[in-house]
């Protein structure tokens, strides 16, 4: 019985485990028969820089899973310097025909342009970044790619507020980095008192 648990308890966390913090996500590039852009021109993972990302994985039959988690998101209104935000649709996870999602999502980029929209046909996203397939997971980059939050499937109140959190923290750092302050010539030749 206790083994049973223990796996019970491994199982639910991969479940929800998501990518590793701190660290950048595997490089990862759709174009060709892959997938890309919804204009058909290549997408890399090497354009999260910049600005704070927060990208949506999802399986289109669970594309309303986090509702509630993009719903705040929108609420915030992020001035677009400094925050991004990427769809990454797994088309293999569905049994919905390409050319009805391809239509859905070239409506989605005309109503929402500063989404970028990206068609994962053979999810290679799950494959190389370890996220669950037929599910609607988010990660968040801070500006220099590093993985600042990572959860696979529903959001929960707590997650929502925590993620909304640190992109509120990355911005800020963005808006108003930190002074450096400068060493006059005088006193870094200042004897030391002894």
């Amino acid at each position: 019985m206790r083994t049973l648990g223990i796996f019970l308890l491994l199982l639910s966390s991969s479940l929800f485990a998501g990518l590793p913090l701190g660290a950048n996500a595997p490089r990862l590039d759709l174009s060709g028969d892959a997938g890309g852009r919804v204009d058909d021109t290549a997408w890399s993972s090497t354009e999260l820089v910049g600005k704070v990302w927060v990208v949506v994985h999802a399986d289109p039959d669970e594309s309303e899973m986090n509702n509630a988690a993009t719903e705040a998101l929108k609420a915030k209104d992020y001035d677009l310097d400094y925050y991004g935000s990427v769809a990454l649709i797994n088309m293999a996870a569905t049994w919905k025909p390409n050319f009805a999602i391809n239509l859905i999502l070239a409506g989605k980029q005309e109503d929402y342009p500063s989404t970028v929209y990206v068609r994962d046909n053979d999810n290679k996203v799950g494959k190389v970044w370890g996220l669950a397939d037929d599910s609607n997971n988010i990660v968040v980059f801070d500006p220099t790619g590093k993985v600042i939050f990572s959860v696979d499937g529903k959001l929960s109140a707590a997650n929502i507020e925590e993620m909304i959190m640190l992109i509120d923290d990355e911005i800020e750092k963005l808006m108003n980095p930190p002074v450096e302050e400068e060493v006059t010539p005088a006193e870094e030749a200042a004897p030391e008192e002894g």
